[in-house]
């Protein structure tokens, strides 16, 4: 830790990247957000570099800096793996990112620095095991054990988006093609590519998950089945992570953590899948939203072990 006690968190999204400036009560110093520049690793590195810088001369002190990315660092090579945005594999980025700062760099999966965030002071604070998931352009998940990232030996502890969707319909296998290489994962269908992608199979209309959620809370006959698909998917999908982990809450981020249509939807057919047909695991939604990430990422500092 610096002498001033800032944490400075670093959000790397597909279409933005965010900074956040905080003191060690959690206290908003500063914040900045610039769009992502996409399939450009160096100006990728650049950009957060020039961030930090931006967070330092408007607060006048120099912070400790953790980054969340889409993806994890390999513990075999070094390098990113798992990224949705897919520029950033195979690069050495925690090393770039570090050399270019001149000074040491934590990084984590963005779903981690989620459920850091919302375990430390945010919709989950003071819980033991919590379980965090991003519901955005991607799908994933993270681990907080008391407040600290757990990442596992493979960094990819909590990772569901890319497990298959459980128990699938005869229309849904064998599922999209997904960039990672398989079909039918989690992330093909719950997040928010995959609502739009799902609502445009069936309709054959093109529409955006915002529109389609707007359609939903007017009224709109398709758009609820729409709704209801995802709904269910998602509880089958969950029920997996319950079976596994059975963590104290499960708290969601993301753009489609805003659809609070969910957070009913969920408690009733979760018990259709989940072993024993009973489940009282709270599904909650992330205190700080979109910026949970970036809390959670400058909060990697005092809070991750190792």
């Amino acid at each position: 830790m610096t002498e001033s006690g800032m944490r400075i968190g670093i959000d790397l999204g597909g279409t933005k990247i965010e900074a956040l400036a905080i003191d060690g009560r959690g206290t908003e110093l500063a914040r900045h957000r610039v769009d992502t520049p996409r399939d450009d690793y160096e100006a990728t590195i650049k950009a957060m570099v020039a961030l930090v810088h931006r967070m330092e001369a408007e607060t006048g002190k120099t912070g400790t800096v953790g980054a969340g990315i889409p993806g994890t660092i390999s513990r075999v090579t070094g390098r990113v793996k798992n990224a949705n945005s897919t520029w950033l594999n195979g690069q050495p980025f925690h090393t770039d990112l570090t050399a270019a700062l001149g000074r040491e760099v934590r990084v984590a999966n963005d779903a981690n620095c989620l459920a850091v965030s919302e375990a430390t002071d945010g919709a989950a604070a003071g819980v033991r095991f919590v379980y965090g998931v991003i519901l955005g352009t991607g799908c994933g998940g993270g681990v907080a054990l008391e407040g600290c990232v757990h990442d596992g030996p493979n960094g990819v502890a909590g990772e569901w988006g890319h497990n298959p969707l459980p128990w699938p319909k005869p229309d849904e296998s064998p599922g999209p093609a997904c960039y990672c290489g398989n079909r039918g994962c989690m992330e093909m269908w719950v997040s928010g590519t995959g609502i739009a992608r799902d609502y445009k199979s069936v309709t054959g209309t093109a529409k955006t998950t915002r529109e389609i959620v707007a359609n939903f809370a007017a009224g709109d006959r398709v758009a609820a089945e729409a709704i209801e698909r995802f709904e269910d998917r998602l509880a089958r999908g969950l029920s997996n992570v319950i079976n596994i982990l059975d963590p104290d809450v499960i708290v969601v981020g993301g753009g489609v953590s805003r659809v609070e249509h969910i957070y009913g939807a969920l408690p009733k057919l979760l018990p259709q899948y989940v072993f024993g047909g009973e489940t009282s695991t709270p599904i909650v939604q992330a205190k700080y939203g979109d910026s949970s990430g970036v809390r959670g990422a400058a909060w990697l500092w005092p809070n991750r072990r190792g």
